[in-house]
């Protein structure tokens, strides 16, 4: 089963230098061509107040913070001298009307103007949020979100977490946060709100899967340290790794994990990757090394024609003979890389997938620092399997599928995992 022996188990785990939110720099924004536009009411002014600007749209360096040619601006700048002159607040909001927080706001339509809603203008205090969810800790209730259909989706309740305590499920569709209707909310903004203080409660408005009515979840706000790896050596000669996130510190743990599975003396393994909603790439591709030799392909990276392919490919650990007899476990909870490894060693025949039909998050952002603390996260590619599947919307289906019901998690019972047990000692 194994290509070595049990005491020359070292093997080095390669640092993590590339993940699935790589980091620029850049800011566009500037110098405008201006033209003149009247309304029949009044005539406003076209002139950017550049006296306001001149410190907001200051460059980095290296950057182009020019206007693209033949864009016009003169409407922006209409529209904004016409609030200084007409509006009048009719709103309880406490966010102050300031220069800082305008520019906010139009920097923000003009990223939604594109439909994406993993491609987002992050302002400082969102931007600081997101830099403590991808460090590993952070205070929170513990749950992924994305989007389906356009709608605020929950991707995964992490485990052992307040969401995943109060009844947050995969699957669930966020209607409501504190009473705040989601329709046309991105998930940086939903993330934001739901967000706070540990010891304090959110309120989240879901409607379950197969449900026709929405109940409201209280969510008690806590730290969060995200989980990543835990064992279970089953006495029917099945090993069980389970996989929560792909840190940075997954492979390490992932490699321990492994050398307990070989120590048990098992070669039945079931990978758990359900309501695992991702996190770095590097890690999914370390992981898909221990299955695979040198060289092999684990995912692809397509830019949509702004530059050619990039191929990663396994660093051949590939400590495994044919003997070994894999299953991996996926449900709607499965995203990002947890889709590129179970898709990598699914497609080159080394594991059997069952369970549901996975997210389908298969596209890679990139977070690019701007002034002041604020970010864009940009789509900047696509991810395919090594045949070529896109996992944007498709996800991956399994080779057996097998549903869990509510039902059966409110008594304790996992048929998914009992089926892969099942056909892993009895090969079907």
């Amino acid at each position: 089963m194994f290509k070595f022996s049990r005491t020359s188990f070292a093997v080095t785990v390669i640092g993590i230098g590339s993940i699935i939110i790589a980091f620029n720099v850049g800011f566009s924004a500037g110098t405008y061509a201006y033209g003149g536009a009247t309304n029949n009411q009044s005539t406003a002014s076209t002139t950017p107040p550049n006296e306001l600007f001149s410190d907001i749209f200051a460059g980095q360096g290296g950057e182009d913070t020019s206007a693209p040619p033949g864009i016009d601006l003169s409407e922006v700048w209409a529209v904004w001298h016409l609030i200084d002159s007409k509006y009048v607040s009719t709103t309880a909001s406490t966010t102050e009307d300031t220069p800082e927080s305008r520019v906010d706001g139009m920097t923000a339509g003009l990223v939604a103007s594109l439909g994406d809603p993993y491609t987002v203008f992050m302002p400082a205090k969102e931007a600081s949020y997101f830099n403590e969810e991808i460090s590993g800790n952070f205070v929170g209730i513990g749950v992924e979100i994305g989007m389906d259909d356009n709608i605020l989706t929950v991707i995964a309740p992490l485990k052992g977490t307040p969401a995943a305590l109060a009844g947050i499920l995969s699957g669930d569709k966020i209607i409501e946060i504190d009473g705040i209707p989601t329709a046309n909310m991105d998930t940086d903004a939903a993330i934001t709100r739901i967000r706070g203080e540990a010891g304090t409660t959110v309120t989240l408005t879901v409607l379950h899967n197969g449900s026709d009515t929405t109940v409201k979840i209280p969510v008690k706000r806590a730290t969060i340290n995200i989980p990543t790896v835990e064992t279970e050596a089953r006495a029917d000669g099945v090993f069980v790794i389970h996989l929560y996130s792909f840190s940075a510190n997954s492979p390490s743990l992932f490699r321990d994990a492994l050398r307990e599975f070989i120590l048990s003396g098992d070669y039945m393994l079931v990978l758990d990757l359900r309501d695992n909603p991702g996190g770095y790439l590097d890690a999914a591709v370390d992981m898909a090394s221990f299955f695979l030799p040198q060289g092999t392909v684990v995912a692809r990276e397509d830019f949509g024609g702004n530059t050619s392919e990039n191929i990663y490919r396994s660093k051949g650990y590939d400590i495994f003979t044919d003997q070994l007899k894999m299953a991996i476990l996926i449900n709607q909870g499965s995203a990002s890389a947890s889709e590129i490894l179970a898709g990598a060693l699914s497609e080159h025949h080394k594991a059997t997938l069952i369970g549901e039909k996975s997210f389908g998050k298969g596209s890679v952002q990139e977070l690019v620092p701007l002034k002041d603390g604020a970010s864009l996260k940009v789509t900047v590619a696509k991810w395919l399997t090594p045949n070529g599947h896109s996992l944007i919307h498709n996800g991956l289906d399994p080779q057996i599928t097998v549903i869990t019901t509510k039902k059966d998690v409110e008594a304790g019972i996992d048929p998914q995992l009992e089926r892969a047990a099942q056909f892993l000692i009895k090969g079907s």
